[in-house]
């Protein structure tokens, strides 16, 4: 988010899209290359002019290096103190370009990963918890600095397998970031993990508060939160059939935080209307 609070992006570079219907189709026939379906998402949010962009690209436009991933024009690259996203993408479902550069730099790199999954199968990796992010795009034209976090997911199953519900949530602190990552497995146990970052990547796990219902979506997914004093929904970014991504007030450790949060129901993912409707904001390029 901007410093203002005014304006935000969220970036996902995906090898094997996890939420891709044709991956999803592919499968059902056996074993699928991963490299055949990936993408970079990019959510651009300013008041009223929102674009969102995620055209799936076959092995053929795809590159990747030690330090550098590509799909179609757009591409990430690391240099050894921050990461450049270069985008270049149309969005959907009204065309228009989505064209510019993101920079991310890290305060510092954690060591430390994460399994979620009961089986081992998936891994979760908070690799900047901290890092400030400088947004220059020429469309549309947003010049903007702002608090910024950076991860990576890594999982050896569709995640509609091993989870039904997935919340996480990040947010600023006066002295680094707090993140919150709950999920229920399809074994009926729970992840639930609290933590502080400091700006040198030092973490602290600490007992998180109760958990808070919010309200539902307006495609009526359940949104939940933990908080020490209640919460609220500022702002809802992204409204999905199976997916909600919002700016949540919450209190955390004795102090107010604004949240960026993400729920998931995998359950709903899974159902065949809503992957009939996946296609509308997720095209494919074959070449």
């Amino acid at each position: 988010m901007s410093d203002d609070g005014e304006s935000g992006i969220a970036i996902i570079a995906f090898i094997g899209s996890v939420f891709s219907p044709y991956y999803a189709f592919a499968r059902r026939k056996g074993a699928v290359d991963p490299l055949n379906h990936c993408a970079i998402n990019v959510a651009v949010y300013r008041r009223g002019r929102n674009r969102w962009a995620m055209t799936e690209r076959p092995r053929g436009a795809v590159s990747r290096t030690t330090n550098s991933f590509s799909v179609g024009p757009s591409s990430l690259s690391w240099d050894g103190t921050s990461l450049t996203i270069r985008i270049d993408e149309i969005a959907v479902p009204i065309p228009r370009r989505v064209r510019g550069t993101v920079r991310v730099v890290p305060t510092a790199i954690t060591r430390q990963a994460f399994t979620l999954g009961e089986k081992g199968r998936h891994m979760w990796w908070p690799i900047a918890p901290c890092a400030r992010v400088q947004v220059a795009l020429d469309h549309p034209h947003l010049r903007w600095q702002g608090d910024g976090y950076f991860d990576m997911n890594r999982g050896d199953a569709p995640l509609e397998q091993d989870f039904s519900d997935w919340q996480w949530a990040r947010g600023a602190m006066q002295d680094g970031a707090v993140i919150l990552y709950e999920a229920q497995r399809r074994d009926g146990s729970r992840i639930d993990l609290a933590m502080t970052f400091d700006p040198q990547g030092r973490m602290q796990t600490f007992v998180p508060p109760r958990m808070v219902g919010l309200r539902r979506t307006g495609w009526r997914v359940d949104r939940s939160v933990r908080s020490e004093d209640g919460a609220t929904v500022v702002k809802t970014l992204e409204d999905a059939p199976f997916y909600a991504r919002s700016v949540i007030s919450a209190k955390l450790l004795g102090e107010p935080v604004a949240l960026m949060h993400e729920s998931l129901s995998l359950d709903r993912f899974a159902m065949p209307v809503v992957q009939a409707m996946l296609p509308f904001r997720m095209p494919r390029a074959w070449t």
